[in-house]
């Protein structure tokens, strides 16, 4: 009778993990399809967590304000989510400022593969430094990180090294309020599109 219920029980862990595994295997697969074919948030909303996101980044990063500051424009995401167990994807919405004035809005989709499991939410902002990164945003309505104008990712040693002589390319992003269970954010190959809210 003991090594029935232990089969059993051993039976009864097995298909948790099991469901547990299918459950987070499908989460990208699905928070893939429902957000290219999930309405837009309201444009009213999407400026306010991204002026909310901007001002937040500027107040504790000096290097961001002062990029803030030189920068052409801005390309906002303040809230993507991210999940996956091998197979993964990210989706957020944003918007493009160029000073006070909103320029468009725009999502973010990463896909990813590799060692991976859980989920996490980050925003990030990318800097466009010079008119040759907000005329390429415009002419392709969008953006792939990692092909077309140089997007350098500021982490710690790059903010060390950064001042307003080394300012060199197009484009620098930050990534922050990073929450969750995956190590570690990146955002090369992101696609971002122009959409309407």
């Amino acid at each position: 009778m003991l090594f029935v219920n232990n089969r059993l029980e051993h039976n009864m862990i097995k298909m948790k993990s099991l469901f547990l595994a299918t459950t987070l295997a499908l989460t990208p697969v699905i928070a893939i399809g429902t957000a290219t074919s999930a309405k837009a948030e309201s444009a009213a909303q999407l400026n306010q967590d991204s002026i909310q996101a901007l001002q937040l980044l500027c107040k504790t990063n000096p290097v961001a304000a002062d990029l803030s500051r030189q920068a052409r424009a801005e390309l906002i995401f303040p809230n993507i989510v991210k999940a996956g167990l091998v197979f993964g994807g990210a989706y957020g919405e944003g918007e493009l400022l160029q000073g006070s004035k909103i320029d468009g809005y725009y999502n973010s989709v990463t896909g990813s593969w590799g060692l991976q499991a859980g989920a996490q939410s980050y925003g990030y902002i990318v800097f466009l430094m010079n008119g040759s990164a907000v005329k390429y945003i415009h002419d392709t309505q969008g953006l792939e990180i990692g092909v077309g104008p140089t997007v350098v990712v500021v982490d710690q040693g790059v903010a060390k090294n950064l001042s307003t002589s080394t300012l060199k390319d197009d484009a620098y992003a930050f990534i922050f309020n990073q929450q969750g269970l995956m190590a570690g954010v990146s955002i090369e190959g992101t696609k971002i599109s122009r959409i309407n809210p």
